[in-house]
């Protein structure tokens, strides 16, 4: 979802197999200057629902239902018109209590919401989250979602909050998971869109995508922060912070995101990688059909 969550899941990442050697060919077959017509892909739609288990929640292959993981898929499922049935709704509500982070709430919150239920009590915990400097939880990241959850539960957000957020950005214009800390493409996007839901517009909006100009490479795709090289997440995240503005996606961005599709319709993590497909895949799709959060 952000920085932290990001470089656990790379912790467990594995290096291509050979099974993988012609996609990796494919890949790099594609200059980063030439753009390509993307729509959203069924088939990803499709590799989405068929992570779906009989408890209703959704998991890695071979792994266990998770909410977290269950709250993606879902927003990644309507972003691009597909559905989760009301199993999803089921397993969310049942799973609430289990969720600790503040963050992890917010998001099961989103998910909640565009199923069609109104999760007061995941809501009440983010307002009770609010702290005097505007902060909603722990840092920066978590303040991010706090307004989106409460934008797409039609709920106006705290000045303050918006306030925080706009003072957290950092002097290079882009933000990061926590108040002082490095900045990096996905949370910079994040924070673009939440606060252009509310209403914000002008510097902090020009300058976050500035920021995010400089981390979009030649092979058409953003890094999460520099050097890290093109990633399928972070690209998708950038795509959805210039739509959010209203700008135009940069040059060869969707052409990326089409070359990290699979055969089985998941995505790479990244030309070398591949690991959490069904995460990655949730991440991609509100970007391919040009959805931006709140939903």
């Amino acid at each position: 979802m952000g920085l932290k969550a990001l470089l656990t899941a790379l912790a467990a990442a594995t290096f291509v197999t050979v099974s993988d050697t012609a996609e990796v060919a494919r890949t790099q077959a594609f200059p980063g200057s030439r753009d390509t017509s993307v729509t959203v892909s069924g088939t990803g739609v499709a590799y989405l629902a068929a992570h779906q288990k009989p408890d209703g929640g959704f998991a890695e292959a071979g792994g266990s239902s998770s909410p977290e993981l269950t709250a993606w898929a879902v927003l990644g499922l309507r972003a691009a018109g597909g559905g989760a049935g009301s199993s999803a709704l089921s397993y969310l509500v049942a799973h609430e209590a289990e969720l600790t982070d503040v963050t992890d709430v917010e998001l099961a919150a989103m998910a909640e919401t565009v199923l069609g239920r109104r999760p007061e009590r995941l809501l009440t915990r983010i307002r009770t989250a609010r702290r005097p400097s505007g902060r909603i939880g722990p840092g920066v990241n978590s303040t991010t979602w706090g307004v989106l959850a409460l934008r797409q539960a039609h709920e106006k957000p705290p000045r303050a909050a918006i306030r925080y957020l706009v003072r957290a950005q950092r002097r290079s214009g882009g933000w990061g998971w926590s108040p002082g800390g490095a900045p990096d493409s996905n949370d910079t996007a994040a924070a673009i869109q939440a606060l252009h839901a509310t209403g914000i517009r002008g510097a902090p909006i020009r300058r976050g995508l500035a920021y995010l100009r400089r981390l979009h490479n030649r092979d058409g795709g953003f890094e999460l922060t520099p050097g890290h090289g093109s990633d399928s997440q972070s690209t998708a995240w950038a795509i959805q912070a210039f739509l959010a503005a209203g700008k135009p996606v940069p040059r060869g961005a969707f052409g990326y995101l089409h070359r990290m599709r699979r055969s089985d319709g998941s995505y790479r993590y990244s030309a070398r990688y591949v690991t959490t497909p069904v995460w990655v895949t949730a991440q991609v799709l509100p970007a391919l059909a040009r959805r931006t959060f709140p939903l």
